[in-house]
């Protein structure tokens, strides 16, 4: 999967906070000399609010997210050439001349956005880029600066500053080795955007809106007297709670790592791609009765997990939220806190969720917490006594896969030559979003997952090669 290259600021850069430290200097600047010179009122935003802001703006981006958001401090560079867009027609000139500064401040923007995004390469065209504007504001400016009268020339201190700062941060820029993917626009926190759909695949999600109307439903039973000594053998081993649960994810896991479009999910009617971080999801009780208190709780997995990783980590997870007196979890306070709202505040802050989270500006904390929000969601009835149900799916988060799995059950079956054996099943039902793959490639997933359950002792093993999804 071809990538495009992705920049980035480094904290441990000495440049980088020498850069700060002049960007900085010009907010400061700007702040005395207003108190000095004074500003009237109706201009206080545009010519002191505006490019402060913008500036601090610039240092935390660089200063917290450099590292993996970079490209985000086009934000406060369009800022920054709105706030020389007002002093452009405050300078006297003439309407075209105005109009042709606009244009000027417009590209600058719209290439310092295109070259942070990583779809310029030549870090040389960004450095050039910022001498522009400070080579302009030196010129308009020339006259006070060649007499060399510093009270009418001192006026420019800031924004010769805050163009010096953004000059010596080019300087600190650097590339991400190539291959590697970095977040970039139309990116969300929980996913990637894949662009190179067919037209058809991105258009789906408009006309097919609501999650539960665009579900499959797909059932599957699963011979397991191999499983059930495959799982008799890890008991043996020494993993006392090793169980079906383990193995139906564990093959679900390295069906990912050969079908990572699994992994996809649909959020803002875009398709995005987890890639790696493959997201389970479940409920956990503290005790099996009707009145005993339950929470949901997520598990970060890997298409590179074995069996044994995958037990490892669901039992910590689970282990963690049971010790607890009260199962009590994260989600379960945020959930309390929420139910002290008033309805109707509780009415508008659920609405206010839903248009972030359609944005993708849902705060991660959020998402984390969020059961609505992951790869997959599976439960057991089997725990029950019950078969599997066909779970829905939610129209709010972005889930697109709730697996359910019943108990076991014995069948009698005929063979060729007339004689009758009993074997052991379990059956698996899924709730599939259909927008993220077709159903070919659920057909062929299914397969591979029915053929890793036939010999989980290859999931012992970690996978030969891991499948990247498309870019």
């Amino acid at each position: 999967m071809e990538r495009k290259i992705s920049l980035f600021v480094s904290r441990k850069h000495a440049m980088t906070w020498i850069a700060a430290a002049f960007l900085m200097l010009s907010a400061v600047a700007r702040i005395v000399l207003e108190c000095i010179n004074g500003i009237p009122c109706v201009n206080v935003w545009a010519y002191q609010v505006l490019p402060v802001a913008a500036t601090v703006l610039y240092i935390l981006i660089a200063l917290i997210w450099g590292k993996e958001m970079f490209y985000k401090t086009a934000i406060p560079v369009w800022m920054i050439a709105v706030y020389f867009a007002f002093c452009v027609t405050t300078f006297g000139f003439s309407k075209l001349v105005i109009m042709l500064f606009w244009a000027c401040l417009l590209f600058y923007a719209i290439i310092y956005t295109d070259i942070t995004a990583g779809r310029g390469s030549k870090l040389f065209w960004l450095f050039l880029l910022q001498l522009a504007p400070l080579g302009a504001l030196l010129y308009l400016h020339r006259e006070a600066l060649l007499a060399k009268d510093w009270a009418a020339a001192s006026v420019i201190l800031p924004d010769v500053l805050l163009m010096l700062g953004l000059i010596l941060m080019v300087l600190a820029i650097r590339m991400h080795p190539l291959g590697e993917y970095h977040p970039t626009w139309g990116d969300r926190a929980d996913g990637r955007k894949i662009r190179t759909l067919a037209p058809m695949a991105q258009i789906t999600a408009y006309f097919q809106v609501e999650r539960n109307t665009c579900s499959n439903l797909f059932e599957e039973s699963f011979e397991i007297s191999h499983i059930d000594r495959y799982i008799r053998q890890k008991r043996r081993e020494g993993y006392k709670d090793f169980g079906i649960t383990h193995v139906l994810l564990a093959a679900y896991v390295r069906g990912v790592a050969k079908y990572p479009q699994l992994n996809r999910f649909i959020s803002g009617q875009k398709v995005y791609s987890r890639g790696e971080d493959i997201q389970y999801c479940m409920v956990v009780k503290k005790e099996m009765t009707v009145d005993s208190p339950d929470t949901s709780i997520k598990v970060h997995l890997s298409p590179r997990d074995t069996a044994i990783d995958v037990y490892n980590k669901l039992n910590a997870a689970v282990e963690s939220v049971k010790a607890t007196q009260e199962l009590d979890s994260n989600l379960d306070s945020l959930i309390m806190a929420l139910n002290l709202v008033p309805s109707v505040v509780l009415k508008f802050l659920v609405w206010l969720l839903k248009l972030l989270d359609y944005f993708g500006l849902l705060p991660g904390f959020l998402t984390e917490l969020s059961p609505f929000h992951g790869s997959l969601f599976f439960t057991s009835m089997g725990s029950l006594g019950i078969p599997p149900i066909y779970h829905h799916l939610y129209d709010f988060g972005n889930l697109p896969c709730f697996g359910a799995f019943g108990c076991k059950r014995k069948a009698l079956e005929v063979q060729e030559d007339g004689t009758v054996v009993q074997r052991k099943y379990i059956d698996v039902k899924f709730v599939l979003d259909e927008r993220i793959v077709d159903g070919f490639y659920y057909a062929t997933f299914f397969k591979y997952y029915k053929r890793l359950m036939a010999h989980p002792e290859v999931l012992d093993l970690p996978p030969e090669e891991i499948v990247k999804d498309i870019d």
